[in-house]
């Protein structure tokens, strides 16, 4: 990294790290498809990319060849790249990463990112994935997480994962932040298993606003609801046609609302924290925003 891009990068402001990669972490391009949203809205800045030829089977992430303005050729490798931003009215820089779950070396390319956090002087770091689950499309994505401490699941109201098994590279870069003493939740977005297609908007949109809360700051959401509504609609006139699928998808929302209306299954209600939450949902909108 040259001396600028160093400078640069010191000069952030209590920098928060946001990350997503594309692969095993990213059913329907979800979460990296987050970060994107965040780099185009926030005019992030592009400042270091990660050499790729130690962590990536090229057979495998095969490069790409693009247009650049219909005529010339350009060649894109898979690789993880940093970029800056600076929210709107937000009190620190955010350091987006975004990139391909590589295929080799795993500790050293978790060891390189947790490195350029230092350099930055990351304060925090929220990890976002996306996984598929038996949940219907027709009912709001459910959001889970895990964080650092008890205390820091409390804050950011996380319905902890229960999960225990394979792990792809967010839960390794969570795990190495932590060990660096850098404080770092996980965001996952539960995505239909029976829809391959991708994107899916609406499992983005619910991480962008899962994601609002945690960084205490608004997200443009620009034109990504109407995409939802459209997403919706397509989805279900390709699910009705199939009475065998329709059904399918009435048992799975059964299913999700006896566990919404299970009183054992609602979490214990926090009227503090509920006021706490009011308050920077105002802020967060501005002035006069509380008024009627």
């Amino acid at each position: 990294m040259t001396a600028e891009r160093l400078q640069r990068l010191s000069e952030l402001r209590d920098p928060v790290l946001v990350a997503a990669f594309e692969g095993w972490n990213d059913a329907g391009e979800a979460a990296s498809s987050s970060i994107e949203h965040l780099e185009l809205f926030w005019n992030a800045e592009q400042i270091y990319e990660i050499t790729p030829d130690d962590y990536y089977d090229f057979q495998v992430n095969r490069p790409t060849v693009r247009l650049v303005d219909g005529v010339s050729r350009r060649l894109e490798w898979p690789t993880t790249t940093f970029s800056t931003c600076t929210p709107p009215g937000a009190e620190h820089d955010l350091l987006l990463v975004r990139g391909v779950e590589p295929n080799f070396r795993w500790r050293a390319f978790v060891a390189e990112i947790t490195e350029v956090a230092d350099v930055a002087g990351v304060t925090s770091a929220v990890m976002l994935g996306s996984m598929m689950a038996d949940t219907p499309h027709t009912r709001p994505v459910p959001v889970s997480g895990s964080a650092y401490s008890s205390e820091a699941a409390k804050r950011y109201r996380l319905a902890e994962s229960q999960y225990q098994g394979p792990t792809g590279i967010t839960g390794v870069l969570q795990d190495q932040l932590v060990a660096a003493g850098i404080p770092s939740v996980s965001l996952w977005a539960a995505v239909p298993h029976y829809i391959s297609a991708s994107p899916n908007p609406k499992a983005t949109l619910a991480l962008l606003r899962r994601l609002e809360e945690v960084l205490d700051v608004e997200i443009p959401m620009d034109q990504l609801p109407v995409r939802v509504d459209e997403w919706e609609r397509t989805v279900n006139e390709m699910t009705s046609d199939d009475e065998e699928m329709s059904e399918y998808i009435r048992a799975l929302e059964a299913n999700d609302d006896a566990t919404s209306t299970d009183p054992n299954a609602l979490p214990e209600i926090d009227g503090e924290q509920l006021a706490a939450d009011f308050e920077r949902y105002l802020r967060r909108r501005g002035p006069g925003s509380g008024s009627a």
